[in-house]
């Protein structure tokens, strides 16, 4: 642009400058802004045209736009300054020379500004660059709305001609952003109203809790503009602040860690039970992730409580990119979509406990009518007592192992290997015969299971290690068990494995191995090998369809 100038005049502290194009202008400029500016219609859109057709007009290396917010400018727009400052860089009002001509509505020119004492440099920009710079404010209705500068890297005397055609140029972008901001105000509204009917759809729908936290956080992000959303629960058991849904729009974001309920921000805002925003929570010492914050891009954040029935259950949290200070309006907002999601989760909870009751009446009717009929069977059997009951005893456990996981993870899924780990545990001095030194081990892969099915293949995993211990070891003072879980295409596998002696070519008829094979072929729709093991023993392999293949409660 600095080919347009095409004289040079002593400047008023003694070295050349360009002499402007605009001495000689006949504000045909002007029109032609007020013709692309008629055809914009957002704000954002807005700003880089007033600043682009600006700069070009004037014929200046930089144009910027600096819009008011309580008392601050925060740079919204720039043709000539780093792109990384647009929504970072910001004066007080008063700061700098452009905050100075906020401040007191009039302009302000100087050829060389970085001497004047009311300069500043603002953050990210990359100004140092620039020689000369002229301010003007932008009023609407009597009111200063923000600032606007040009810059040139040569020195360059501003003229009056220049300093009208700016503030022309001002008054005209003023009413044009004022028209902007009301239509991305409408807008905003209308999405609001849109997001929270959206919202009391979502609650309303008979979808798992965590399904319909991912929903509100999504639908969160978006109306509020926000980069990351998440949601935090109050978690009685872990006694913490628990992260249940994220959002986000930055790569490599991961869900922080569960938090104290009385610890940073969240904390704070569960005890007030009021919302609270953070200009900058890299470096606000109550926020507790001010590195990740840093390596994510993290500026401002807003929080709000989850409050049902007088009770915070948990914080909703807003977070932005850019420096941001949250309106009242936003504020309000959140703390809406914060209330229905408290209301819609105490409704969530009431089912799924009135779910959960019906359920487990159910589970513990089968497993007592299970019970019984390995009772009666065992009845059956012949030969010493005691046995026979510590046999019945273990069976029991096996069952109540799948209850444990149940109780501890939810009542849904129950994963095997952790039930085959209790088994062992639960067996303890009952794991071995006298005199024999036997290592169990359980390892391989989490199988997640529906609890009937869980329930069945921990009696058959019972069974198959009783059978083991007692007759793979005969005349032996040591030996080793491994429990294997692991996936098989389409398919769970679970193996059983000792280092015994084998097994015997024509195995007799025993209960156990009658309560295995029917476990296995009726109840899994699965099957059950026995093969000699690789190195000596024996192997039991039961291979069990995937839950969406088995039709089990």
């Amino acid at each position: 642009m600095r080919n347009k100038r095409q004289r040079v005049q002593a400047g008023s502290k003694g070295h050349y400058v360009a002499e402007s194009p605009v001495l000689n202008h006949d504000w045909s400029g002007l029109r032609e802004i007020a013709r692309a500016l008629s055809g914009a219609h957002d704000l954002g859109t807005t700003l880089d045209l007033i600043a682009a057709k600006t700069a070009e007009v004037m014929a200046v290396d930089s144009c910027s736009i600096y819009l008011l917010d309580g008392d601050t400018l925060w740079l919204r727009a720039s043709t000539g300054l780093s792109r990384q400052a647009v929504g970072r860089g910001s004066l007080k009002l008063g700061e700098g020379l452009t905050g100075w001509s906020a401040e007191h509505n009039e302009p302000v020119a100087e050829t060389e500004a970085q001497s004047d004492p009311r300069f500043k440099f603002v953050p990210y920009t990359g100004e140092r660059a620039f020689h000369s710079l002229l301010a003007v404010p932008l009023v609407s209705e009597g009111r200063v709305t923000g600032a606007m500068n040009v810059q040139t890297y040569a020195p360059h005397a501003f003229t009056e001609a220049e300093i009208t055609l700016l503030s022309l140029i001002a008054d005209l972008a003023a009413g044009v952003l004022k028209r902007a901001s009301l239509s991305d105000n409408l807008n905003r509204q209308l999405a609001e109203l849109k997001t929270l009917a959206r919202v009391s759809q979502t609650v309303n729908q008979p979808l798992y809790l965590d399904d319909m936290l991912n929903v509100v956080v999504e639908m969160a992000a978006k109306v509020m503009g926000a980069a990351v959303c998440t949601l935090r629960l109050v978690d009685e058991a872990q006694e913490g602040l628990v992260v249940r849904a994220a959002a986000s729009h930055i790569e490599g974001y991961a869900p922080k860690p569960t938090l104290r309920i009385d610890e940073g921000i969240n904390g704070q805002v569960l005890s007030a039970r009021k919302p609270l925003t953070v200009s900058d929570v890299r470096s606000d010492p109550r926020f507790p992730y001010r590195e990740a914050a840093q390596r994510e891009g993290l500026v401002s954040m807003l929080a709000v409580p989850l409050i049902v029935r007088d009770r915070a259950i948990g914080v909703l949290n807003a977070f932005t990119t850019h420096p941001h200070t949250f309106s009242e309006a936003e504020i309000g907002l959140l703390s809406t979509l914060a209330n229905q999601t408290a209301l819609a989760i105490e409704n969530a909870q009431l089912v799924t406990n009135a779910s959960i009751v019906r359920e487990m009446h159910h589970r513990v009717r089968n497993n007592l009518q299970q019970v019984a009929m390995l009772l009666r069977l065992q009845a059956q059997q012949s030969g010493d007592p005691e046995r026979h009951l510590q046999t019945a005893v273990n069976r029991v456990q096996a069952i109540a192992a799948v209850h444990e996981v149940l109780a501890q993870e939810g009542y849904r899924l129950v994963n095997v290997r952790e039930v085959a780990e209790r088994i062992v545990r639960l067996r303890g001095q009952h794991l071995h015969q006298p005199g024999l030194d036997l290592r169990v081990e359980v390892d391989g892969a989490d199988i997640l299971l529906p609890s009937r099915a869980a329930t069945s293949l921990a009696l058959v995993i019972n069974e198959l290690l009783e059978n083991a211990i007692e007759h793979a070891f005969i005349d032996r003072t040591a030996g080793a068990v491994w429990i294997t879980c692991s996936e098989a295409g389409d398919d769970y596998q679970v193996a059983v494995a000792d280092d015994g002696v084998g097994m015997p070519a024509t195995p007799g008829d025993s209960l156990g191995l009658e309560i295995v094979t029917a476990l296995a072929r009726d109840d899994l729709r699965g099957a059950l090998v026995f093969e000699p093991r690789d190195g000596g023993g024996t192997l039991a392999l039961v291979t069990v369809p995937r839950p969406a293949q088995i039709d089990l409660d």
